[in-house]
């Protein structure tokens, strides 16, 4: 890995985003002889799994665990190799002649690929309930964040609520990091279990995941932090200067109101397609996953030739296959543009496609068994759906009874997905609104059309092309 002067601007194969996905591609093509550069929003390598795993603040590593630091074993060769990697680079858009555009230090940048591969991962699905704008309250993923780069964690009193292994990650990592937590709301509904059970033997290839889970589980159960489970609808309180103060759950018995000043959220994450739909890439709706996902073959060759995504931006399948993803689609991007045979790469493609099966195997049985609740993808009247434009969840089933069809019509009634954000905190709540209100499915309304530029930049980036 070769932090990059801008010199070079055509390349064999350009990765954007440097996670487990796209380290592992980059690596495995430049060791196959073709000519890498990485594109990576962050300051150093990781993705959002291993971020800061080069720098991490922390000096006890018990309080991320083992499975963290595994991040370098990919980091090492990353760095070994004859990778250009370009930290700080924000890609807003690529053309149909595979001319990737990118904003690096404050100017734009425009590199040419003869194959690209899309390693963005994913992103927390949104959790829209009454009061989750307020000041102290943010989602699972972001807590992690602060205590990933900067050692930091949230104020106390603290409560978690959502549904999802990174709840429960996080939860154990706050309290190894000495935190208090007062309480864990699960809003897992009563009886995904038994919806999961069919799934379940073949989840048990993948004996270590489970065991990781449970043992998740375990440690806050002898935590004492208090756990109260099904919990239906939440409401966040705010005080008399604006900040959040506590919180109100709604089980099917009870109400409960407990004293916060952070709350953390989670719905489960689902992959990142603003960039695969902009591109105008086939996509397909995932009913176990609730969300939409690019359609790829077994490489991750993408319906638009010469285009791969890899990792969770594909399809949510965790870490450890985000990396045999990345592996294989390097692998296959090796043979096309170096004229590889198969021989010369099938020992590599058995073992990838081994260790990815097995990661793979335990997907249903979690995706069923953490489905998130119906209020959360459709939630109540007053509930702010889009932030950027304040378009209530309300709003979006009026416009949906006077004749709105889907979200890309929501943007003329009402502009909801208009904002800095283009969609990506309301697309699939807006979709699944319309869905409910018309009664429909979410496949039948479909998502926005995402256009380029698919990151704000100024007029002065744009302008640096015409050099």
């Amino acid at each position: 890995m070769t932090p990059q002067n801008i010199k070079e601007k055509s390349y064999d194969l350009i990765i954007i985003g440097a996670g487990p996905a796209g380290m592992s591609a980059a690596t495995t093509a430049a060791t196959k002889g073709l000519s890498v550069a990485i594109l990576d929003e962050q300051t150093s390598p990781g993705g959002q799994i291993y971020r800061a795993i080069k720098y991490s603040p922390l000096n006890n590593p018990k309080i991320l665990g083992k499975d963290y630091y595994t991040g370098k074993d990919l980091l090492q060769p990353f760095e070994k190799s004859q990778v250009s990697y370009f930290s700080n680079s924000v890609v807003w858009s690529i053309d149909e002649k595979n001319q990737v555009a990118f904003s690096y230090h404050g100017k734009s940048q425009l590199f040419r690929a003869k194959k690209i591969l899309i390693a963005s991962g994913a992103i927390e699905r949104p959790v829209p309930f009454p009061g989750w704008t307020l000041p102290g309250v943010m989602t699972c993923g972001a807590a992690q964040i602060l205590l990933k780069t900067s050692g930091l964690t949230p104020k106390t009193p603290l409560v978690l609520a959502g549904s999802g292994p990174l709840m429960l990650l996080i939860a154990v990592q706050l309290m190894k990091a000495g935190v208090t937590i007062s309480a864990i709301l699960d809003t897992t509904p009563k009886g995904q279990l038994w919806r999961a059970l069919p799934h379940f033997a073949n989840a048990l290839k993948n004996l270590p995941l489970l065991y990781k889970g449970m043992g998740l589980l375990w440690t806050l159960k002898k935590s004492g932090i208090r756990f109260i489970k099904h919990v239906k609808e939440l409401k966040a309180i705010e005080g008399i200067d604006g900040q959040l103060t506590g919180v109100i759950a709604s089980t099917k018995n009870a109400m409960v109101q407990l004293d916060c000043q952070s709350l953390l959220v989670h719905q489960g994450v689902v992959p990142n397609v603003q960039l695969s739909r902009a591109l105008g890439l086939d996509h397909k709706w995932n009913n176990l996953q609730v969300c939409w996902k690019p359609v790829v073959d077994a490489w991750g060759e993408s319906s638009r030739k010469d285009i791969f995504i890899a990792g969770d931006g594909s399809g949510i399948a965790g870490a450890i296959a985000a990396k045999w993803q990345g592996k294989l689609s390097a692998l296959k991007i090796a043979q096309q543009v170096k004229n590889l045979g198969d021989g010369e790469v099938e020992s590599e493609v058995k073992q990838a496609n081994k260790s990815l099966n097995k990661q793979q195997a335990i997907r249903p049985f979690l995706d069923q068994l953490y489905q998130p609740a119906q209020t959360f993808l459709t939630p109540p009247d007053d509930t702010i759906v889009c932030r950027c434009e304040e378009v209530s969840a309300g709003e979006i089933r009026q416009i949906a009874k006077q004749g709105c069809k889907g979200p890309n019509q929501a943007k003329a009634f009402c502009r909801a997905g208009m904002g800095p954000c283009q969609g990506r905190l309301c697309g699939l709540t807006v979709s699944n609104l319309i869905a409910q209100t018309n009664q429909v499915s979410q496949e039948q309304v479909g998502y926005y059309h995402i256009r380029m530029p698919i990151k704000p930049l100024t007029i002065n980036e744009l302008a640096d092309l015409s050099d």
